[in-house]
């Protein structure tokens, strides 16, 4: 929900927690369409989540400085992943990436660009949440442009003009 909010939240109704507002507004999200990301599933268990939509969705991006627009081309973003340390190394990211990529794909979306990490070992505190490079190389994304050292950004053209 981070990306999607600017500015300051409404206040919090009495007893509610910021984690009770995130898990109620994702679900008025997730009742939208485009829906708001992905589940990857193992069996009937949820394994990982990726975040993607239409780049406007996420407010936060338009004054980010790593991630701010690098044209005016109409793109989605992919913004997140979160895999539970129990469902890491073993390829579940990949997988949601792929997943993400054929789900844009099938929607009609032109541009998937994506903001990742690109250090060998990234560290914990290095906004994992992003993905790596690697991955995104995998896949066949290019970077267009690099606003800071370890964050490129990069896009997959999925079809054609």
């Amino acid at each position: 929900m981070y990306y999607r909010r600017s500015g300051k939240s409404p206040d919090l109704q009495a007893a509610e927690s910021q984690s009770e507002r995130n898990r109620k507004d994702l679900k008025t999200l997730a009742s939208l369409d485009p829906q708001p990301g992905l589940i990857g599933y193992e069996g009937k268990t949820p394994v990982g989540w990726i975040s993607l939509g239409p780049r406007e969705d996420y407010s936060k991006l338009q004054r980010s400085p790593v991630m701010k627009p690098v044209d005016d081309q109409y793109v989605w973003s992919i913004v997140c992943f979160v895999v539970p340390s129990e469902h890491r190394r073993r390829g579940v990211a990949r997988a949601l990436l792929a997943g993400a990529i054929e789900y844009a794909r099938k929607r009609g979306v032109r541009l998937l660009e994506a903001y990742p990490i690109d250090k060998a070992e990234p560290s914990a505190g290095d906004s994992s949440w992003f993905g790596s490079q690697t991955m995104y190389d995998a896949e066949g994304f290019e970077e267009v442009a690099r606003r800071k050292p370890a964050r490129p950004v990069v896009r997959l053209r999925l079809i054609e003009k």
